[in-house]
């Protein structure tokens, strides 16, 4: 996709008539979102909406190549971009593929991924620039110094980014991931992990896995000093979120079944149980591959994620290089059999015992049901679960929409419990408390919410969702298991 002005106006003028009824629709209030949308928000997302149903979608590698492209550095931010050396063992490919395997006995399908150096990009806030201030002409560990020199807190949020996991990268994500740093006085570690359908499940497990070891041991040559479990928080957005559910749920099967006493890493001997982060804070996560709940159905009207499609109705991806696969494969990031696992969809964890205390955000979209699902049984397994949803809003909100006073809101708290949860303020969550709020959308007035009473549905409801689901899709009575993004 060309992202020049000339394009711009090429995508923009065909639908001028759309806009403009747009307009007159919501100003007459006569289009049901007008209540609580105003005139921008309703037609951002009705374009979004229109654009991720194309009925002629750009071929796959297309829009990743376009969605990783960088936008260059510049304004408020301070970026230093690093490499975590690859170990020279293999321990952490091999515990990795073990507790895959402990937790479906081995049924389903994946590619075991070679462990491989795993690029990011430290993110801090500059302060006192203008939005428009060229990056200084400095080495990557100057960068890192100047990051260093303005961060205030000893909060390390370990960002995964969001794409549909085939899309986007850091540099996609460095406006959220600088704002998340400034707001919680820490930094953002955030990296590039390796995408699909090139690299299926769980590459990208391994990678977020290898870089969380990283933080705690640092590589030779880093930049960086050991950071305590105590301080870092998992973060991320859509399918970032969904890995860093899927990265504590690795952690904490690995605790429970592994028959080890220790791991190599880098030459250095790591005792289990690998100690889980102070926090994850997820905005929006992607919960459930499958894409069986209620409210995929139910939330349509305030959300621009496509619906869930019969395989009739589905415009399959054009081939091109990377899709379809071969040998061919049902979902673009996992094989079927692996649609229920609870490391691909962690809507089917069962058990969430000993996790770290949760934040989960979301507005009122279609993915909202499975994190209610994932909130409410946390909870009720003795998690601390800080649950926020926010009326009317669509997937990721505040990313898109960042002067909203919803999104205002969101972005604060979300960084608020970053700083609060790995800061010197509680440590270790000792005073935070499972709480859940609904945020009205204009005034953002709060309703407490019982977030053990969250769930639509019942545990076994969910895994009985889960499972027809996969066996329709695994019988090819369904498209590709998330019905992707056409851009």
């Amino acid at each position: 996709m060309d992202d020049s002005p000339s394009a711009l106006l090429r995508f923009l003028i065909p639908k001028l008539p759309f806009i403009a009824k747009t307009a007159l629709w919501h100003s007459l209030w006569l289009s049901p979102t007008s209540s609580k949308w105003d005139l921008r928000t309703e037609i951002t997302v009705r374009i979004i909406r229109s654009l991720l149903d194309n009925p002629k979608p750009t071929p796959l590698l297309e829009q990743q190549r376009w969605s990783v492209k960088d936008p260059g550095i510049k304004g408020k931010m301070w970026i230093s971009k690093v490499t975590l050396a690859k170990p020279e063992e293999e321990d952490i490919r091999n515990i990795l593929t073990e507790a895959i395997d402990s937790m479906d006995g081995g049924r389903g399908t994946y590619t075991v991924p070679a462990i491989v150096p795993v690029e990011a990009e430290w993110t801090g806030h500059r302060a006192n620039v203008r939005y428009d201030r060229p990056r200084l002409d400095l080495s990557e560990a100057q960068h890192y110094e100047k990051l260093m020199a303005e961060v205030t807190s000893p909060v390390t949020i370990l960002y995964l980014h969001g794409g549909a996991y085939y899309m986007m990268d850091p540099c996609s994500h460095r406006i959220p991931t600088s704002r998340l740093a400034h707001l919680s006085n820490g930094r953002c570690l955030s990296i590039r992990y390796r995408l699909a359908p090139q690299n299926p499940f769980p590459h990208a497990l391994l990678d977020a896995f290898q870089a969380y070891l990283s933080l705690m041991y640092p590589p030779p040559d880093s930049f960086h000093e050991p950071v305590s479990a105590s301080n870092i928080v998992f973060a991320g957005d859509s399918a970032g979120g969904n890995l860093s559910l899927a990265l504590v749920q690795l952690i904490l099967q690995i605790n429970r079944s592994s028959t080890r006493k220790n791991m190599l890493f880098h030459r250095r001997t790591m005792d289990l149980p690998i100690p889980v982060p102070a926090g994850l804070a997820a905005c929006c996560p992607w919960a459930d591959i499958s894409r069986c709940m209620p409210s995929l159905i139910t939330n349509a009207q305030w959300d621009y994620l496509p619906a869930p499609m019969t395989n009739d109705a589905v415009s399959r991806f054009p081939h091109d290089a990377i899709w379809p696969t071969d040998p061919p494969r049902g979902d673009v990031f996992c094989d079927l059999s692996m649609l229920c696992h609870p490391l691909v969809s962690p809507l089917a964890a069962k058990d969430w015992t000993g996790s770290c205390p949760m934040w989960l955000g979301y507005g009122e979209e279609m993915l909202a049901d499975e994190g209610k699902a994932v909130a409410s049984l946390a909870a009720k397994q003795g998690v601390t679960v800080i649950w926020e949803q926010f009326e009317a809003m669509p997937h990721c909100f505040s990313m898109i929409f960042d002067q909203l006073p919803a999104s205002r809101k969101y972005n604060k708290d979300w960084a608020d419990f970053c700083g609060t949860i790995a800061g010197d303020t509680v440590g270790e969550g000792g005073a935070m408390e499972t709480k859940g709020i609904w945020f009205t959308v204009k005034t953002c007035k709060e309703t407490d919410v019982d977030v053990m009473s969250l769930a639509v549905c019942s545990q076994e409801e969910v895994e009985e969702r889960m499972r027809r689901t996969k066996e329709a899709k695994m019988k090819g009575d369904e498209g590709e298991a998330k019905i992707l993004p056409k851009l």
